[in-house]
């Protein structure tokens, strides 16, 4: 059992700041531990200290040999207070970028991912559209300052997933259930990024670079009918990928808002993305609108199915709505004991590496475990583990195997046998 990986596909890992920076930074997310709402009860401002030990976790980045790294700001940290910029938080950005080129690693830098500052939240955050120039003022704050030093951005993480969890579902901060919400967050968060699209080239062509790369961190998953013969579970099967990511991936991708999405924007139809930003973990098996797990499937700690197939099932969706480079932006499991994550890589790997579509990067998410948002430090998808109490970074046997698989290439026989032929997944 091995494969090589193709020549041109960089592999490194996915970080969120409200994820490992640690720091009362007065965001939505402080605010929703404090209202008691995570499930463990994490403190989002005593996490992995990443705000203070960036030199230390940059290094170990270099250690384990990784090409590219994927790592967010944290809005309520560098915009504290509507119209103030924090200065001194921008120039930490700023020296980690610095050393992250100085190690050879390739930062892709997220704008936006789930959290907000709480004077942007109290406003009703992408509810409105009155308050859509406060995103597009924080990417171009972004792109001026940090530009010289990064090329490559994605302006929103995962809008479907923000804008269900936290408007549909009502189980993220402000826990509002409204489906008319829902589409609207959704219109606006398609607006932002395809004026943030533009604006990002725009000051970077400004400052005389050609190689800007934007685009969007997509969520997708295969929606499956929990019965093929179902005529209503296949239906609900495509309405749930349609209203879930196909509507909302054509609109950001090419400027096409199908209904319910409004283009109120009046954008012009177009390409919108450099990149396919590719964010996958699961397939959801459905009987109605909603989410479901296939029976007899092979599970990780979250419950979630194992579906290695599918992750090259959701590019091909995305490259047939645009054909472009193909970036899996996140992609990883909850393993909280590292049992079988050597095995989930290999076999994600490798379906990656047997396709013919132009994969170029792999982002594993995690770097480290870490706050994992409602579910808190109870979920486990790091390559690294910390140690609570003295912030200790250890590198799991998960994240040997990576490193290795960075190193050689791809997977030897040997390297199989090592790490992957005795690890078994849940079946549930």
């Amino acid at each position: 059992m091995n494969f090589s990986l193709p020549e041109n596909l960089l592999l490194g890992v996915s970080t969120a700041a409200t994820q490992i920076e640690s720091g009362n930074v007065n965001s939505n997310w402080n605010d929703w531990y404090e209202k008691g709402f995570i499930k463990d009860g994490t403190d989002p401002s005593t996490g992995n200290d990443h705000w203070i030990k960036w030199k230390e976790d940059t290094n170990l980045l270099s250690e384990m040999g990784m090409e590219i790294y994927r790592f967010g700001i944290e809005w309520a940290r560098i915009v504290p207070e509507e119209g103030k910029i924090d200065e001194k938080a921008i120039s930490r950005y700023r020296e980690e970028l610095l050393l992250l080129r100085e190690k050879g690693i390739k930062p892709l830098l997220t704008i936006h991912h789930f959290t907000n500052p709480m004077w942007f939240e109290e406003k009703g955050a992408f509810t409105k559209r009155e308050n859509l120039h406060y995103y597009l003022e924080l990417a171009e704050l972004c792109a001026r300052r940090f530009g010289d030093l990064c090329s490559d951005f994605i302006t929103i993480n995962e809008p479907n997933v923000y804008a269900t969890n936290s408007y549909f579902f009502g189980i993220w901060p402000p826990a509002e259930k409204s489906f008319g919400k829902t589409l609207a967050v959704m219109e606006n968060l398609a607006f932002c990024h395809i004026k943030a699209y533009e604006m990002i080239h725009k000051i970077r062509d400004g400052m005389g670079f050609s190689d800007t790369m934007v685009g969007c961190a997509n969520h997708l998953r295969i929606f499956a009918p929990k019965n093929e013969q179902n005529p209503w579970h296949r239906l609900c099967a495509k309405l749930n990928s349609f209203l879930f990511q196909d509507a909302l991936t054509n609109a950001m991708t090419l400027g096409k808002f199908a209904f319910p999405l409004k283009n109120f924007g009046k954008f012009p139809k177009g390409e919108y993305t450099d990149f396919i930003g590719l964010n996958y973990y699961s397939r959801s098996t459905v009987s109605g609108i909603g989410d479901g797990v296939r029976e007899n499937s092979p599970r990780n700690d979250l419950d979630w199915e194992i579906y290695p197939e599918g992750i090259v099932e959701c590019a091909q969706k995305l490259y047939d709505v645009l054909p472009r480079p193909i970036w899996v932006t996140e992609n990883g499991t909850c393993d909280n004991r590292d049992k079988f994550r050597c095995r989930y890589l290999f076999e994600h790997l490798e379906k990656i590496s047997c396709s013919k579509l132009p994969f170029e990067r792999y982002y594993h998410w995690c770097f480290c475990d870490n706050l994992e948002w409602i579910e808190g430090n109870s979920a486990k998808f790091g390559l690294v583990s910390i140690e609570p109490e003295t912030m200790e970074r250890k590198i799991k046997k998960s994240g040997e195997f990576y490193s290795e698989i960075i190193k050689n290439g791809g997977v030897t026989a040997e390297m199989y046998e090592k790490y992957v032929a005795d690890q078994e997944y849940r079946i549930k």
